[in-house]
């Protein structure tokens, strides 16, 4: 099994609360995580329908067949067990007493926030981030193939190829989850908006096109996003307002959760198409992008990501907030260096106040360049060059 960074984060959680829950998208690892965690836990999965009527119909007998130390899979689809759940730790008062899981971000937090808060830890499982694959040693050869297999931990497990696992994935979502999610009439036009999100993929979201391109009203693209989102297919990066002084853009940036997905929403059928694609840049990008959500969500953190555009196009790609602290990076896909690459650093820079040993480091690869404050590519794995930068006066 391959370990997961967010192990000790879970570890440590489980002996503060008496409850933990996971969240994250379908299919990235959250029951095997808890059970390589907690071996010796016992696991129920709502999805399990003799199980859901069990929770629902008799919560009472289901929390004494499952005192504690139990792993209880997509919490979600009995909400009114987590009230009964919460008395029976406040009566225990022990810690590590059940780890909860979810794929359905909404309902999940609705639920746990309405019964359990203040008794719960929260942490969110994306799929396979660059380090765990390389530790792993299954991370792929080249950033293409990175960007086309995706991160999907059954993909590696099983061996599956991205063109068969994408499809199918797609298909199972659509038919089990938004179903249940919400009543959704046409369900062509809404894989149609998931195809023409994946054309969008780091451009500015914009809801009115998507609503003509689809056929259907704009509240109806304001739904079908939330749905897109809250299930962990897509994101939205939103911009940063420190608009020192100068107008900025409103709308936010799309990526999504997984690339491999995206490129299959694409209709790339094989790695060589990333090459000439019109996407590729963006497809790079929005990896880049995950893996500091990753890295974030990996350690507990709940990310703190924005991107910096002005009316007259200058533009920093990613914004990134800890401790008080801004860093700023811009990432670019391409064999050769420019100077140009650091027009928007340089001007933010300037408007911002960031010294030069704040701003970036060019870190370098035989085909991408990393355009980053400290040079923190994939997973850690560049290694500095001896390329800095230099704002202009």
């Amino acid at each position: 099994m391959i370990h997961r960074t967010l192990t000790d984060k879970l570890r440590q959680l489980a002996t503060k609360y008496p409850f933990v829950t996971i969240t994250g998208p379908r299919q990235s690892g959250k029951s095997t995580l808890a059970e390589m965690t907690f071996p010796d836990y016992h696991r129920v999965s709502l999805e399990d329908l003799d199980n859901r009527a069990f929770a629902a119909e008799d919560p009472r007998g289901f929390i004494a067949t499952y005192p504690a130390r139990t792993i209880i899979d997509e919490v979600q689809r009995v909400p009114s067990l987590l009230s009964y759940l919460q008395t029976h730790a406040d009566h225990e008062r022990q810690t590590g007493m059940y780890i909860l899981t979810g794929s359905q971000n909404t309902e999940l937090m609705e639920a746990v926030d309405q019964s359990l808060a203040g008794r719960v830890g929260i942490l969110t499982l994306l799929p396979f981030s660059h380090e765990e694959m390389r530790a792993a040693g299954i991370a792929p050869t080249t950033i293409d193939a990175e960007i086309f297999n995706g991160a999907y931990p059954r993909l590696y497990d099983r061996q599956i190829e991205p063109t068969d696992y994408y499809p199918n994935y797609i298909k199972t979502y659509i038919e089990h989850d938004v179903r249940q999610m919400k009543a959704i009439g046409d369900l062509s036009k809404f894989r149609r908006l998931i195809k023409l999100c994946a054309g969008r993929i780091g451009q500015l979201l914009n809801k009115a096109s998507l609503a003509v391109e689809c056929g259907v009203t704009a509240p109806t693209v304001d739904a079908w996003l939330s749905i897109l989102e809250e299930s962990y297919i897509l994101y939205f990066l939103r911009p940063d307002h420190n608009n020192f002084a100068k107008r900025l853009v409103k709308s936010p940036k799309l990526y999504f959760y997984d690339t491999g997905l995206a490129c299959s929403l694409l209709e790339i059928r094989h790695v060589d198409q990333l090459d000439t694609h019109y996407l590729r840049g963006g497809l790079f990008e929005n990896l880049v992008i995950n893996e500091f959500l990753k890295r974030d969500y990996n350690r507990g953190l709940e990310p703190s990501l924005s991107f910096w555009r002005d009316s007259a196009g200058h533009e920093v790609d990613l914004l990134r907030r800890e401790a008080g602290r801004t860093e700023a990076y811009e990432i670019k896909s391409g064999a050769t260096f420019s100077k140009s690459y650091f027009t928007g650093l340089d001007y933010w820079g300037r408007l911002s106040g960031a010294g030069a040993e704040d701003r970036a480091v060019l870190r370098r690869r035989p085909v991408d360049a990393y355009l980053l404050r400290r040079g923190e590519g994939l997973g850690g794995d560049v290694k500095p060059s001896s390329v800095k930068y230099k704002p202009t006066a």
